[in-house]
């Protein structure tokens, strides 16, 4: 059971996704399950994660659609206003529906470095606990010794740091990042994204053995059974096709035993999420108009 554990989805305005500048026109277009499900299939993935990329409510419910009518879509991590103290009544309104597995803020992006931290942000995480939803951290490396007094303080709840904390490949920076990966896995309740990682490469001048020294110290700290493949599709086109994204994690994980390479490519992402069996792709899979 292979799943790629971090894609998004988007229909493309400039006022919702202003975060594409220069370099990045591939993107600014709209990029939908029927545009994934292909290159799923052609990858032998049987299905993906389709994680939240605008923060609003309305991000959460279409993704739900989405995941609804497309079998291929075997979990959703959204977003809800985890610092308003109605978010209970937010969640109890998404609730219902299997496929949502977990939630996200785009911390890196807040102001304040300690965000993390701040008591009405601590008060929404311990409900997502109490609904069984993940929490996927979303950060930069400056903010990685925050996440481990943050994660601290909840040892019941499960956390997954996305695009292995978006180290600096392209200006080979990895002594910080490497101690504070290592301090951040000492928590047996975090897993990490083998994810992002080719747009924090040079986009147009990158080889694999780039990633290698990063893919070695997450391999080291978190082990086989706490990482999970993720594509950041559509976000990697402007670095890879979605074949090269995936195969670098692929090849490397080759060296590993049959189970450990089970266990990266998709069997932690089912447990992690609580994903049962997704249904593969199907072709010309469309899942009706979107």
């Amino acid at each position: 059971m292979r799943i790629d554990a971090h894609q998004h989805f988007w229909k493309y305005n400039e006022r919702d996704y202003g975060w594409m500048g220069a370099g990045m026109e591939a993107l600014k277009h709209d990029h939908l399950p029927e545009n994934l499900c292909p290159q799923l299939r052609d990858a032998g993935f049987a299905g993906s994660v389709a994680v939240q990329a605008r923060q609003s409510l309305e991000e959460t419910r279409w993704l739900l659609e989405l995941a609804d009518r497309f079998p291929s879509i075997v979990a959703v991590v959204g977003w809800v206003d985890l610092r308003n103290p109605g978010v209970r009544s937010q969640l109890v309104a998404f609730a219902s529906n299997p496929k949502l597995r977990g939630m996200r803020h785009v911390v890196h992006d807040e102001p304040d470095d300690r965000f993390l931290l701040s008591s009405d942000f601590q008060r929404g995480i311990s409900y997502l606990t109490s609904f069984g939803l993940t929490y996927d951290l979303l950060l930069f490396p400056r903010h990685l010794p925050i996440a481990c007094e943050f994660v601290a303080a909840f040892p019941q709840h499960s956390f997954v740091l996305d695009h292995v904390g978006k180290p600096s490949i392209r200006r080979r920076q990895i002594a910080d990042w490497s101690c504070d990966i290592r301090r951040l896995a000492r928590y047996p309740n975090v897993y990490c994204k083998l994810s992002g990682m080719v747009t924090e490469a040079d986009w147009s001048d990158w080889s694999p053995d780039d990633f290698t020294p990063y893919l070695d110290t997450a391999l080291e700290a978190f082990g086989p059974w706490r990482l999970m493949i993720g594509s950041d599709w559509p976000v990697c086109i402007i670095a890879a096709s979605y074949q090269d994204t995936m195969d670098l994690v692929q090849n490397y994980v080759a060296r590993l035993t049959r189970e450990e390479q089970h266990a990266i490519l998709g069997e932690n992402a089912a447990r992690f999420y609580h994903i049962l069996s997704p249904q593969p792709c199907a072709d010309g899979e469309s899942g009706g108009k979107t």
